[in-house]
């Protein structure tokens, strides 16, 4: 298994923030940060699907448009996403079209991951752009717990 970096295991701290923050409003706790090449926060998100009634509102989603809109530019080359739960289809697909680097996240998603766990979207080598570094499993048990108290009190509702 490969070391975690510690600027990576700081990142998911904050990753982590967001994704309790989204329990305010009954969403499911994922959160995600951007960072830029320097390892500055550009921007953050939360899963807002339930506040927003938005689908797309996934939590990569909105840090990728919150870092978009900090840039100046869609376009988010050098910038690592890091996020506490793999990213599905919908946010492979942003993350792709927004020209992210690398992607850090905590918790494999065994039954929508779309970067190793059902299909690897990130790195399909058919696509016209890939993600250069895909790290998964970092903070995964704490990640992972966040998810599965969620549900186990949603059930109880």
């Amino acid at each position: 298994m490969t070391a975690v970096a510690d600027s990576d295991r700081r990142a998911m701290r904050e990753a982590l923030a967001e994704a309790r923050a989204a329990l305010a409003t009954a969403d499911v706790p994922v959160g995600a940060i951007v960072l830029d090449e320097s390892g500055t926060v550009i921007g953050r998100g939360r899963n807002e699907r339930e506040k927003l009634h938005d689908p797309t509102a996934h939590a990569e989603v909105v840090a990728l448009r919150a870092a978009a809109r900090a840039r100046g530019d869609w376009q988010l080359t050098g910038c690592t996403l890091v996020v506490t739960l793999e990213p599905c289809v919908l946010c492979a697909g942003a993350i792709l079209a927004a020209r992210i680097d690398r992607v850090v996240f905590g918790a494999w998603d065994d039954k929508a991951g779309a970067a190793g766990s059902v299909v690897d979207l990130l790195r399909e080598r058919r696509l016209p752009f890939r993600v250069a570094e895909v790290v998964g499993g970092v903070d995964d048990v704490e990640c992972a717990a966040l998810l599965r108290e969620f549900f186990e009190q949603q059930r109880r509702l």
